[in-house]
């Protein structure tokens, strides 16, 4: 299948409450340790793959692994495509060098991942029919993925994005085209059941891509009290409580954007009452105040995320946003621009300063993400069919290509555990 095209200029494109899941360990636990622990058996971990020019280098000197590299690990590592289903790859942690170790085709456009708290559980969109729709799948010790239930609907066209609740009892999805989130119950082993909540967004902005509403993103704060939906269309960050006995979403507040900014991703700091919004529309990042309290987000500066002087192309259209765990530096992908951005935070979260850009190694960043480390970031390109990948100076924050990118499909989303 080739890869869906984008809409102009692109397609679509967690105080802390009780946890909701109270299982035991058993399987999910065991596993989603091993995951953490990079055990992923010998078959995956020696596995050199068709990886393309990142994949796992030879050893000709004969000496350790750790020897030469720190005591790198080798960890999994999902990739969602356009067309190509989800690939399961390998990951060095120190260099990030990534190998292909399998495949799952059996959905359609899984352009956004996300993992359960164990770790064995992993969650993808699935665009195959006219509503959009949420799948689950366990992840095998090998790395190979089975599925868990069936398909769920979300309730509304060009479904976008999803996570999960950090209790670990629901799922939340945003629908692009159809300006809705939806909420869907996760079982005993993981899987979705049928949909509890949609709620349906209303308005428009002056851009021509802000016709109507356009949920791009659905997250909650780090503790999970709150859940926040990014509206591109209607220029809205819009704060919901979750129940989480009957998976109802209840409105709270919303907090507008600058007019036809078109906000998209969003993601909070670590430790300090702030959250930051990419805004496609207009290539800002905003960081708003954030009352944990009361979940309410109030926008303060926005900052370009080009440096003074630096040619954006044509236009230039800012996609995923990520923090460091210790909340120094932020990342930013730039589509036109063809780059990741880094900035330092400032003044306790409040102000942001770029550092600057490094080219993402391909075309169309369209997500970044980070290793659970810190040390290595990577660069979904979708129109560029690969991945880029860096490693992270930890103390400038500044991301340098490590190797040639990885050649793979049309790529939405990169998920390193």
């Amino acid at each position: 299948m080739s890869p869906r095209p984008e809409r102009t200029p692109h397609a679509h494109p967690g105080t802390t409450p009780a946890p909701e899941n109270t299982r035991g360990p058993g399987r999910r636990a065991v596993l989603g340790a091993a995951l953490g622990a990079g055990v992923l058996g010998a078959g995956v971990l020696g596995a050199t793959g068709s990886g393309g020019a990142s994949a796992a280098q030879p050893n000709p000197a004969g000496r350790p692994a750790d020897a030469r590299r720190g005591a790198a690990e080798t960890k999994a590592a999902f990739l969602g495509t356009f067309g190509a289903g989800i690939v399961s790859c390998t990951y060095d942690t120190a260099t990030g060098a990534l190998t292909q170790t399998g495949s799952f085709t059996e959905v359609t456009d899984p352009t956004f991942l996300a993992l359960g708290p164990s770790g064995d559980v992993l969650y993808a969109i699935d665009g195959a029919g006219p509503e959009g729709a949420v799948r689950a799948f366990g992840v095998g010790e090998d790395g190979a993925l089975t599925p868990l239930g069936s398909a769920r609907s979300t309730g509304g066209a060009g479904v976008t994005h999803l996570s999960v609740h950090p209790g670990g009892g629901h799922l939340l999805s945003a629908n692009y085209e159809a300006g809705s989130v939806a909420v869907h119950p996760l079982g005993d082993d993981g899987a979705p059941g049928e949909r509890t909540a949609l709620v349906q967004h209303e308005g428009s902005g002056p851009d021509p891509r802000q016709e109507g509403p356009h949920a791009h993103q659905v997250v909650t704060d780090p503790e999970g009290a709150w859940v926040f939906a990014v509206d591109l269309g209607t220029d809205r960050v819009y704060t919901y409580k979750l129940d989480t006995g009957s998976g109802a979403l209840e409105p709270v507040s919303e907090a507008a954007s600058e007019p036809g900014a078109g906000p998209r991703h969003l993601v909070f700091h670590p430790t300090e009452p702030y959250a930051y919004v990419a805004n496609e529309l207009d290539s800002t990042v905003t960081a708003y105040a954030y009352d944990a309290a009361t979940g309410k987000l109030t926008p303060g500066e926005s900052w370009p995320t080009l440096p003074d002087g630096e040619d954006p192309g044509d236009r230039n259209y800012p996609a995923e946003v990520v923090v460091s765990a210790d909340g120094k530096y932020l990342y930013l992908s730039n589509r036109g621009h063809e780059s990741v951005a880094w900035f330092a935070v400032e003044d306790g979260g409040a102000k942001l300063a770029i550092a600057g850009t490094v080219p993402c190694g391909g075309s169309w960043p369209r997500h970044i993400s980070l290793s659970p480390s810190g040390g290595v970031l990577f660069s979904g390109n979708e129109k560029g069919n690969n991945v880029g990948v860096f490693t992270v100076d930890k103390e400038s924050g500044e991301p340098t290509a490590s190797g040639d990118p990885f050649a793979t499909a049309s790529t939405g989303c990169v998920l390193p555990t």
